[in-house]
């Protein structure tokens, strides 16, 4: 009888993709591979650590796996593992936690333990890039990751301890695994990393890599996943003309207010950020442009939160992922004083969100009229949903085919609490 192997993912692309090259593994390994802890024989909470509240959310999932009878190997890893590993070895002590540089070794672990073979996980020989390329994922898109760490040290973030200094794939091995995912019939590539922009191998940088990508003689459409604007060249922005290139970035803001930024030690201003984002609405009108913004940081005035505020409507944000600024300890922000209190954090928080929604909402209705190629990665009763190129929600009311893309006409919206979703009909 087969084993089986389930996964709770937490936190960014990153984690995401290292979790489907994992699941992959396990399928060709032979084990069932599922997304729940339900009757597995295998459980792995791949954990983030970015804010409290993922703390929070990363021990709920384990708690209630364990408070719902599960007994079989539990294994944590993720950030969280790297950042908290004695604690929760004092907390889950028949639990393996496994850092992120041995996370990659974690079916060897697994097929270890089963073969009575026990040995710690910090033993196991692992490597931020030893992932092979999964053949079968959670998603729809393959993800590609490119390079690991962060040498920024922005004062609130916690990463570069976590995640270590920042390190480069090289680009034989990016451009194999892209050759191999396409073969495997994936029809769009998401590059991912801790920092893609810094990216460096080589002689090669981000905007060369990007190059040779959409130069490879293959059949695929390339997103970009989230990205600083802080080192973005001339050549980057010719290259995102390329028809191969969707039209989307997240591009990290944090702080409209020049003087928080500068206590974030952000490598940008925001009349950079500002000028980035001109710069893409020249390439195209609708270049969909979605964001992170904390509010609460320390010593954050009233006039400092109310430039982000403005920001939103200014840079019509095609999405804004808020935050409330999150202690955390061994960063530079935890010791700075005048902290926000809680109460006027939520305030903030809650009327950014509010303008949030109503420009995604008004970014979302300029397509009504117009075409988009949808990726279909959902089917439900009569109903099939994916992501257009500008990576908008598109709902079509029949029953499609997943994996696929289809031309659609955009004919309406619709409200779907805080996710508006576009109604499109197939183009014959």
């Amino acid at each position: 009888m087969k084993k089986k192997v389930g996964f709770k993912t937490l936190g960014c692309r990153l984690n995401q993709f290292e979790t489907d090259a994992l699941a992959s593994r396990f399928a060709g390994l032979g084990y069932d591979v599922v997304e729940d802890s339900d009757d597995t024989d295998v459980f792995v909470v791949n954990t983030c650590t970015v804010t409290n509240q993922s703390d929070q959310k990363s021990r709920y999932v384990v708690n209630n796996a364990l408070n719902n009878g599960h007994s079989g190997m539990l294994i944590i890893t993720g950030c969280m593992a790297n950042h908290h590993k004695e604690k929760l070895e004092q907390r889950y002590p028949n639990a393996y936690v496994v850092g992120n540089e041995q996370k990659s070794a974690i079916p060897q672990l697994v097929e270890a333990h089963f073969n009575k073979e026990i040995i710690p996980a910090n033993q196991n020989q692992g490597g931020v890039f030893s992932y092979a390329p999964a053949a079968e994922t959670f998603h729809t898109r393959s993800m590609i990751k490119i390079q690991d760490g962060c040498d920024n040290y922005c004062t609130f973030c916690i990463i570069p301890k976590v995640r270590g200094r920042a390190v480069s794939r090289p680009v034989s091995e990016i451009l194999e695994n892209i050759r191999q995912v396409v073969g495997f019939g994936y029809k769009e590539v998401v590059i991912t990393g801790v920092n893609i922009s810094r990216y460096k191998h080589g002689e090669t940088n981000f905007s060369g890599l990007i190059r040779q990508i959409v130069d490879l003689d293959l059949d695929f459409r390339l997103r970009i996943s989230s990205i600083e604007p802080d080192s973005f060249d001339d050549d980057f922005f010719e290259l995102l003309k390329h028809p191969k290139i969707t039209p989307h970035l997240h591009l990290c803001l944090q702080s409209a207010s020049e003087s928080v930024l500068l206590k974030m030690r952000r490598m940008y201003t925001y009349k950079l950020y500002k000028k980035t984002v001109e710069r893409l609405r020249a390439i195209d009108p609708l270049f969909n442009v979605t964001t992170d913004i904390i509010v609460g940081f320390p010593e954050e005035s009233e006039a400092d939160f109310q430039r982000s505020l403005d920001s939103i409507k200014e840079l019509q944000f095609g999405h804004v992922h808020t935050f409330k600024y999150s202690k955390r300890e061994d960063t530079r922000a935890a010791r700075m004083s005048n902290v926000v209190a809680e109460k006027e954090k939520t305030r903030r928080s809650e009327l950014l969100r509010q303008e949030a929604y109503q420009a995604k909402l008004d970014y979302r209705k300029q397509f009504i009229g117009k075409q988009q190629e949808v990726l279909i990665d959902t089917i439900k009763g009569d109903f099939s949903k994916g992501y257009g190129e500008y990576y908008i929600p598109v709902k079509a009311l029949s029953k499609l085919e997943k994996n696929k893309l289809y031309n659609m006409l955009i004919v309406a919206i619709e409200l779907n609490g805080d996710e508006p979703c576009l109604i499109g009909e197939i183009k014959h």
